[in-house]
């Protein structure tokens, strides 16, 4: 008997090809209902109606086609089970071989502004995912397709195997089919759940698999991408360049979540309070650049010049639209990443001759729509924290030595301030007039960082500032910063030898202003 085909898809691509490879080239059968069966008529491909073959007639306006025991019998039966075989010859069943699926348009539907419940539930599939966890579950003798890019794959596997799908092949399909019922799944849970007074968080229980990456920190480790569809990074368009890595993302997050101090616009010419055009250079979740400028090219320019020799295959954040000029001072080195909220035509074809960079447009509607809580797993479990992002109260910070700071070096302690909140502890920042000068991270001391920050902020250093994550428990790295030619520093405070830091201060005539707030970034 010649091998059965159920097609059923939402999604037509691929469709007229497969179904006319499966039937010319492999003898299959094929059998389909609803708008499916249609397309496959009009190209004059031989099909048989799920009705006809199963004598019951689509019900409930299209809502039942496919929930019938002829139907999902031919899909469940174990071909070496003779109890089962037993079962179709009794009640007229055909073994079918192959299930190709995918589901009503559900993301897609959503997505729509002012979806209503009602438009939202009749786009939720029930026979649909029935089929393919029918399918999967059975994928010993059955074979799911539930994606018109596995299309191509499957012809191909059977033309090399004369029309036999291994074990092998039918079980990776099975997970691949499995995975997309359950995103389909989450996605539901999460859309009703933003409709629900319940207080817990659809998006903490459930997330969906976006993607399964090349490999994880390192060539050796597997790792998967999940993410909300339209929230986040999920939100992202990748315009251009190679596919995005763990490491590329983890820096994208760091980047984009300093560069956001300085406000996120796809407006050049905003007039926001609480925005300045502003540039960040990430290497391995560490800014080694950051700048605030009038214009948005003049702040990249002097990100990377804060420390070019770290930004070389570095992550760049801007906060607001990419024109010609930014493209072009983007073009002067070698890049892994860019992200803004928007591109336009001229940056696109400038860039576009770096084939290999890759760009990513991340409107501010997508940030808003993220989870708000930051999520990081250990062993056996995972812990949750409010992300470290609310505004600096400015009205909180006291000056504690006998120097003010000036009008400029206030503005560049704060411009430092937002900054070492993204540094990864113990972290120093040391800026001058906009610009970072030297960063150190990660150091298991404090006046180790600030060696490390002093050192590469090189002959710039004089009159600069310097900001602390972390209270400074002696008075070294006052001593140190004097040393630099540093002319304020601010800092939580809260250590019992904070006087030890004030005393060295009002010697070198350097002002200190403490916030009450730390911001250590593990």
């Amino acid at each position: 008997m010649a091998p059965l085909a159920l097609l059923s898809v939402s999604n037509k691509t691929g469709l007229i090809p497969l179904a006319k490879a499966l039937t010319e080239s492999f003898g299959y059968q094929l059998l389909s209902s609803g708008g499916t069966a249609k397309i496959l008529e009009q190209q004059g491909i031989a099909v048989t109606r799920v009705a006809k073959y199963t004598g019951a007639q689509e019900i409930l306006g299209g809502r039942v086609k496919t929930l019938h025991p002829k139907i999902h019998g031919g899909i469940l039966a174990q071909r070496q089970n003779e109890s089962h075989i037993s079962d179709l010859k009794n009640n007229g069943i055909q073994e079918i071989d192959l299930v190709v699926v995918n589901l009503y348009p559900f993301l897609e539907v959503i997505s729509k502004k002012n979806v209503t419940l009602e438009k939202g539930l009749e786009n939720i599939d029930i026979g649909g995912p029935t089929m393919v966890r029918a399918a999967a579950k059975n994928y010993a003798d059955v074979s799911i397709l539930t994606n018109p890019e596995q299309y191509e794959t499957f012809l191909k596997v059977l033309q090399e195997n004369k029309g036999v799908v291994s074990q092998e092949v039918r079980f990776q399909l099975a997970l691949e089919a499995f995975e997309h019922t359950a995103n389909y799944d989450i996605a539901i849970s999460n859309w009703l759940g933003e409709r629900s007074s319940s207080q817990s968080s659809p998006w903490l229980k459930s997330i969906p698999i976006k993607q399964n990456l090349r490999y994880g920190e390192n060539p050796h480790q597997k790792a998967s991408w999940y993410s909300e569809p339209h929230a986040g990074w999920g939100g992202a368009r990748k315009i251009q360049g190679k596919e995005l890595s763990t490491n590329n993302l983890l820096d994208l997050e760091a980047a984009l979540s300093t560069v956001r101090e300085f406000g996120y616009s796809e407006n050049q010419t905003t007039s926001q309070k609480d925005f300045t055009p502003a540039a960040v250079v990430i290497k391995h979740t560490n800014p080694c650049g950051v700048s605030i400028s009038d214009t948005l090219e003049s702040a990249l320019k002097k990100a990377l010049d804060a420390d070019r020799t770290s930004a070389f295959g570095g992550i760049v954040a801007l906060n607001t639209l990419v024109n010609e000029d930014v493209a072009l001072e983007l073009k002067t080195l070698f890049l892994e990443c860019v992200v803004a909220p928007k591109f336009d035509e001229s940056a696109l074809k400038i860039l576009s001759s770096k084939q290999n960079l890759r760009l990513l447009e991340l409107n501010s509607e997508a940030i808003t729509k993220a989870e708000k809580n930051h999520i990081r797993s250990i062993l056996g479990g995972f812990l949750i924290q409010q992300k470290d992002e609310q505004p600096n109260n400015i009205s909180d910070w006291k000056v504690v030595t006998n120097k003010a700071p000036s009008i400029q070096e206030k503005q560049d302690l704060e411009f430092a301030w937002n900054i070492v909140r993204h540094v990864r502890s113990n972290a120093i920042v040391i800026a001058n007039s906009g610009q970072s000068l030297g960063i150190g991270a990660g150091q298991m001391n404090r006046v180790g960082s600030a060696q490390i920050a002093l050192n590469a902020s090189g002959d710039k250093v004089k009159g600069s500032v310097l900001a602390s994550d972390g209270f400074l428990p002696f008075d070294d790295t006052v001593r140190l910063a004097a040393e630099h030619g540093v002319k304020s520093i601010i800092q939580p405070g809260g250590s019992i030898r904070d006087q030890d830091s004030i005393n060295a201060c009002n010697e070198f005539n350097i002002s200190m202003i403490f916030t009450g707030k730390r911001h250590f970034l593990h």
